[in-house]
């Protein structure tokens, strides 16, 4: 399975992007689109992908206007509520994630950037 193929799966195949730009987020964030996916080296990249993926769906008040149902009263505030549930889920398990040893170090910074 190529990493393009797995944000797919993770992303439940849905087509929010086209795979030219899907290629585009998964090289900001150190990915091939065509290389094989391996969990243990590549799945924290990959979340982050994901998260770059929601975060930019965040932004897209389009796509809410299209969700909202009068009949079953889904409205835009809950749709944006259940992405944003979404997006703190996968923070959570991007930090559950340990790193690589190559990027553990003793120095410690006081103050981080966190994503």
């Amino acid at each position: 399975m190529t990493t393009l193929e797995r944000l797919k799966l993770e992303l439940a195949n849905k087509q929010y992007f086209t795979d030219a730009e899907y290629t585009t987020l998964l090289s900001e964030n150190s990915l091939t689109a065509i290389e094989t996916y391996n969990k243990a080296t590549m799945q924290r990249n990959l979340l982050l992908t994901v998260l770059d993926i929601l975060n930019m769906l965040t932004n897209d008040i389009d796509l809410f206007r299209k969700l909202e149902d009068s009949t079953t009263g889904f409205s835009q505030s809950s749709a944006y509520k259940l992405l944003e549930q979404r997006i703190k889920a996968l923070k959570e398990r991007i930090e559950g994630i340990p790193l690589p040893q190559e990027e553990l170090s003793d120095v410690h910074l006081i103050f981080t950037r966190r994503r």
